[in-house]
């Protein structure tokens, strides 16, 4: 017989697995698509660790907000690792993700002229379809810093979009 807690994360895994995998694979480089089942599982243990702390109300934003942690430190180790290769000897690098995903030259552009937080938050918004509330439990802010700060973001982006398709 399994417990109430045990039932909950079943539940939580079952509703935010597949939407953690998909956030994970479209963000995994410079990591190998082979390790998006790793850095899965490595946000289901530490959901086990800290159900406690998962909001009722958001289990899949705060799911996200951690598969972001876990990616972000996969990253930086890998990113290391490059530095310190690249310091014996010339690497070539393969494209990133969002130039595998960005078809239009001129949204690839205007998305690389914004910074990392910019380019993280509109990416959630359109590539996740997340919310603003969602969002905000990911950044852990209020929803409407969240939104404000996404409606920047997107000002941001038109901005360098008006003028990358000006020249």
């Amino acid at each position: 017989m399994t417990s109430a807690r045990e039932r909950r994360f079943r539940t939580i895994a079952q509703e935010a697995t597949p939407i953690v995998g998909a956030y994970l694979q479209r963000r995994i480089y410079p990591l190998s698509p082979s390790d998006v089942d790793d850095l899965v599982e490595e946000t289901l243990i530490i959901a086990w660790r800290r159900l406690d702390d998962i909001p009722e109300e958001a289990p899949i934003a705060w799911m996200v907000g951690v598969a972001r942690n876990v990616l972000r430190n996969a990253q930086r180790k890998v990113r290391r690792g490059e530095r310190a290769l690249q310091r014996t000897r010339v690497t070539s690098m393969s494209a990133s993700a969002e130039d595998q995903v960005v078809a239009d030259e001129a949204v690839r552009t205007a998305l690389a002229h914004l910074s990392d937080d910019d380019r993280e938050i509109i990416t959630l918004s359109a590539w996740d379809g997340l919310s603003s509330a969602d969002i905000a439990r990911i950044y852990g802010i209020s929803a409407n810093a969240a939104a404000v700060r996404l409606s920047r973001a997107h000002e941001r982006f038109r901005a360098h979009l008006a003028l990358v398709v000006e020249v």
